[in-house]
């Protein structure tokens, strides 16, 4: 049965022709990059090349482009950095509902003496950018805000916090983890100091991020060691995931216009489909301003655990949430912070598209959904009779 995969929030799957350019790398062109002769320099040029493809996504310039690992790296190199930059500042500004990469690794700090300010949501998941603005003091060392939220989608006003935390003369840094490749970024019209991108979110490999840092910010290497990245990030490079990433920055790029079009119409032929055929669901989150391939539905008096379990059975891939959350038992943060009512928070599942993604497939899970909401609606102790209103 073929796999319908809905999860791309999570990761997705790797672009052919982003595996084509990374093959090369595992055989033939081995070479150290760091190496002084020409067999290892052949690699380091091609880390260059696929270092401008990044930066060309973003409208960077290529030396404010450093890979890592992943995109947790990238949010704790960003965090740690602006606050061994700025030592007499023990203040942290960031949101309740972002990425366990913030979120986490601010509790923390937290823990070791800094003082966290984590602003709210309101119902929608938007924040009040006034509440950040009365929350800046002198002694706010870094604001970390993300782009577009993962589990609803919702992007938040980024130019205008961006605006706010630049005249209070504090460093700002946004997890855009989940907008790029999705929507357009640009960073010499956002004025942030820090982004965070990562490239098994756009159809790279697992195993690679990039962080951006604009040029003049001051900057505390996370990871010490060797020369790598001009100092600012140790270790060998990652090569044949590097250069993978590259292709895939310069493929999201040249496919904005379907995920603003084609991909948001699926997610649309979705969200209404569901609403017409079962009962009582809800959108968590703006239904405007958000990322063009996310849905997050909850349907009341069922446990989402139970749906996924059940799609599964179809081959059908969707989440309850964050991937980096999902053992947890504990309900989403992201849908607590909005207030998300207790009938309907356990009930939330979450779809996300790509470009791979196709109306066949909408079309399938708009046929199985239904009766799996039905049936686990008629065993549920709290919707008794419910299915029937």
């Amino acid at each position: 049965m073929k796999v319908v995969y809905l999860d791309n929030n999570a990761t997705t799957k790797v672009a052919d022709e982003v595996r084509e350019a990374m093959l090369p790398y595992f055989s033939e062109l081995y070479g150290n990059p760091s190496s002084m002769h020409t067999f290892g320099g052949q690699v380091h040029r091609k880390i260059e090349v696929a270092r401008e493809e990044v930066a060309s996504l973003i409208n960077a310039d290529p030396e404010e482009i450093i890979f890592t690992s992943c995109g947790s790296e990238s949010d704790n190199t960003a965090v740690m950095s602006a606050l061994l930059s700025r030592p007499d500042k023990r203040h942290i500004i960031t949101t309740r509902v972002e990425h366990p990469a913030v979120l986490n690794f601010c509790k923390t700090m937290a823990r070791q003496g800094y003082r966290v300010t984590f602003l709210p949501v309101d119902k929608s998941g938007r924040m009040n950018i006034e509440e950040l603005r009365s929350a800046i003091t002198d002694d706010t060392a870094v604001v970390s805000i993300m782009y577009a939220n993962n589990e609803s989608g919702v992007i938040f006003p980024l130019h205008d916090i961006a605006d706010i935390v630049k005249s209070k003369g504090v460093p700002f840094h946004t997890d855009a983890v989940q907008a790029a490749g999705k929507v357009p970024l640009d960073v010499k019209k956002l004025p942030c100091d820090m982004m965070s991108v990562s490239g098994h979110k756009m159809h790279a490999a697992k195993g690679v991020a990039a962080l951006y840092i604009k040029r003049g910010t001051r900057f505390s290497p996370y990871i010490i060691g060797g020369h790598q990245e001009k100092g600012r990030r140790a270790g060998t490079e990652n090569v044949a995931s590097i250069v993978g990433f590259g292709m895939a920055c310069d493929l999201a790029k040249k496919h904005l216009q379907t995920e603003s079009s084609t991909v948001k119409e699926l997610r649309d032929r979705l969200e209404d489909g569901l609403f017409k055929t079962c009962p009582d669901p809800r959108i968590n989150g703006d239904r405007v301003t958000r990322l063009p391939n996310t849905t997050n539905i909850s349907f009341e008096y069922v446990e989402g655990e139970a749906i996924l379990l059940r799609l599964n059975e179809f081959n059908i891939c969707a989440s309850s949430g964050s991937a980096c959350t999902s053992g947890s038992l504990e309900p989403s943060h992201v849908l607590r912070s909005m207030g998300v009512p207790f009938t309907a928070i356990h009930g939330s599942v979450r779809f996300s598209l790509s470009r791979y993604t196709t109306k066949e497939e909408i079309d399938f899970v708009l046929e199985k959904m239904p009766p799996i909401i039905n049936e686990l609606r008629e065993l549920s102790p709290y919707g008794t009779g419910s299915a029937s209103r």
